[in-house]
């Protein structure tokens, strides 16, 4: 009995049986094969683990730590070993996903149908809003931020970052002229945004430093994909993921402006959900495979 994951069982069954005779006998080994392996492991770690005594063993503080995240590992290989037996491929139940409007439309959607190829019993529950929401109170699994993260007790695995871009279409510039200067700014609509967390002001680069410029217009949206779908109307400029534009950009729909002014505009993109290491499977399933997709999305050249 070598390895760790062996001690620990053996362990575990002294505990749980308070003699060295009965573990012995129920794991059919001698009562001084077990007594070695205790001191063996007691040596390697350098603590006393179990106090011997004629009439009872009792656990040292040691010993109780040892014991208890013994036992949570063990349980966590069984249910490791348990999936892998029934199969990811048989994994059923509902993931509820919340995520921003432009991300959901332009890079996760088309993910889902090879998703369900893999996990055809797997239900998504899927929600586009560009608020915050809080996975508590909406009984969600996962959601896809493009935003600053608070201090939580959530886990978070980052995806990539959202580079800004000042666009507009070029019906637009054509009739209004195109802005050269962050004074222009003044003389144009500026498409924003109505939620909470959202400023009227686009941090742009002045005499070398980054300052809150405030800007105004005729529509506030309460998600990207309204405001995106304004500019590509002619509405106005608007400043959004690069993302979110590149493929009306590429094709020419809309023409990056200012793009000397806002080059350090970003945020990071995270995947944020509960239950950290002890994600129910369905879960774990959904954001492995979403997730490389996705920053490849991100990440795919201009």
């Amino acid at each position: 009995m070598d390895n760790r994951t062996g001690e620990m069982q053996v362990f575990l069954r002294v505990v749980e049986t308070g003699s060295f005779s009965e573990a012995a006998r129920l794991l059919r080994m001698t009562p001084s094969t077990i007594s070695k392996l205790i001191s063996r492991m007691e040596t390697r770690l350098g603590v006393r683990l179990i106090e011997r005594s004629t009439r009872r063993l009792s656990l040292t503080n040691e010993g109780r730590f040892y014991y208890e995240r013994s036992l949570i590992l063990l349980q966590d290989l069984d249910q490791i070993e348990q999936e892998l037996a029934q199969g990811a491929a048989t994994a059923s139940g509902v993931v509820r996903v919340n995520v921003s409007v432009g991300l959901g439309a332009l890079g996760l959607e088309p993910l889902l149908p090879a998703f369900w190829e893999a996990y055809p019993n797997i239900i998504v529950d899927l929600s586009l809003s560009d608020e915050i929401v809080d996975l508590y109170l909406e009984r969600t699994d996962i959601a896809f931020r493009v935003a600053t993260l608070p201090d939580s007790g959530m886990t978070a695995r980052r995806i990539g970052v959202a580079r800004r871009k000042i666009v507009a279409s070029p019906a637009y510039l054509e009739r209004c002229g195109t802005p050269k200067t962050i004074e222009d700014l003044a003389r144009h609509n500026c498409i924003g945004f109505n939620f909470r967390r959202a400023a009227p002001v686009w941090p742009l680069k002045e005499s070398g430093r980054i300052t809150d410029r405030v800007v105004k217009g005729s529509l506030l949206a309460n998600n990207g994909e309204t405001v995106r779908r304004m500019t590509l109307a002619g509405a106005g400029l608007a400043r959004m993921g690069d993302y979110h534009v590149r493929a009306d950009i590429a094709a020419g729909r809309l023409v990056e402006v200012l793009a000397d002014i806002i080059e350090s505009d970003e945020e990071e993109i995270h995947a944020v959900f509960l239950g950290g290491q002890r994600m129910p499977q369905r879960v774990r399933l959904f954001l492995d495979f979403i997730v490389p997709r996705l920053q490849n999305f991100l990440n795919a050249p201009l």
